[in-house]
């Protein structure tokens, strides 16, 4: 068994208490190659972001930099700028073959919502060792948006990997070839790469820009929200922006993205040396994102873009991050889009669901 556990495998490890809650695992939170995790009741503000370290609790870091406990019972406000901590509802007894990363998911992402996995004894975000036996932590600063969240909502997932499940790029090349991951030409260079459509086929929006100062956003809240109230439009006649430091933005792929049912991939960054911005990955590409829309030629990818030290010019096509294609241990029983309620399948540039359309 080697590549990443499909979702057969994953209830499998709810069913041999590999993966365990309380309350117990709602089938709905079995994606096609992940599982969603779910906030506890409490939520702790913390004066610092951390690692836990080798050989420490998360238990241990809190009682360092606690500063209070919120309970999320009645529904509970994060506040944007703050650091919490919120023990997750699920717990891990991963056998020595197994290791998990985690994730936000795309809605959390495009709020611009930090969401990282923390572990006992962790030292790296959104990584479990082979092995690890304990409970799970969320870590979750609001960075654009205060958000009101509740016990049971679900910020990131987490995705199961047995041995080496990374494609070589002569492996991705193979497959561009008898299953095209892209409109077009392939740019495949440690994973496939991705730039950014600031010239739309019509009109001038290519984006949208976080206001600084807006309403809280109820996460349970769906199409309620109006756009202009969170989120200035950008626009573009020149087929470039400048994206101003500190702000963050809505963006799209020029390219449409296909991953096969029998493989999944992760967005990651391209090369830190390209300019002063960064293309935040919150996601996972799950089993037949853009297969089965428009019949099978791809799907977008919306990108949640931060600037950094300089204002920097972006302009249309340029490179701006890649796809890590992994394959699957096996084709999971259900893909994305097809009949599960799937948010983002066949998208162009679309905000978070809990805005209107």
């Amino acid at each position: 068994m080697t590549g990443v556990l499909s979702s057969q495998k994953i209830r499998a490890m709810i069913d041999a208490g590999t993966l365990s809650a309380a309350p117990a695992i709602l089938p709905e939170q079995v994606q096609p190659a992940s599982l969603d995790l779910r906030l506890g009741q409490v939520a702790y503000r913390v004066r610092a972001s951390f690692l836990t370290g080798a050989r420490r609790t998360v238990s241990d870091r809190l009682a360092e930099f606690e500063m209070h406990r919120i309970d999320l019972n009645a529904g509970a406000v994060l506040e944007k700028g703050c650091v919490y901590v919120v023990p997750l509802m699920e717990t891990l007894a991963l056998p020595m073959g197994v290791q998990a990363v985690a994730n936000a998911k795309s809605s959390t992402g495009r709020l611009d919502l930090l969401t990282r996995l923390i572990t006992d004894g962790g030292v790296e975000f959104d990584r479990v060792s082979p092995g690890y036996t304990g409970p799970l932590y969320a870590e979750i600063c609001p960075r654009s948006f205060s958000v009101l969240v509740r016990p049971g909502m679900r910020l990131n997932q987490i995705r199961f990997r047995a041995g080496q499940a990374v494609l070589s790029d002569d492996a991705l090349r193979a497959l561009h070839v008898q299953t095209p991951l892209v409109d077009g030409d392939a740019m495949i260079d440690d994973g496939l790469g991705f730039s950014v459509d600031l010239r739309p086929a019509s009109g001038t929006l290519v984006g949208y820009r976080a206001k600084p100062h807006t309403g809280v956003i109820d996460l349970d809240r769906i199409g309620h929200y109006d756009p202009a109230a969170y989120w200035e439009e950008v626009h573009s006649e020149a087929g470039q922006i400048i994206l101003d430091p500190g702000a963050f933005y809505i963006l799209v792929s020029r390219e449409s993205v296909h991953i096969p049912p029998e493989c999944a991939a992760e967005m990651a960054p391209y090369v830190a040396m390209v300019g002063e911005f960064r293309v935040h990955y919150a996601g996972f590409f799950d089993p037949g994102f853009g297969h089965a829309a428009a019949g099978g030629t791809g799907s977008r990818g919306v990108l949640e873009v931060r600037c950094h030290e300089a204002p920097f010019v972006l302009e249309h096509g340029q490179i701006v991050g890649r796809l890590v294609y992994e394959h699957m241990d096996q084709v999971p029983d259900h893909l994305y889009g097809a009949g599960i309620a799937s948010n983002y399948q066949g998208q162009g540039l679309k905000l978070s669901k809990h805005f209107k359309a």
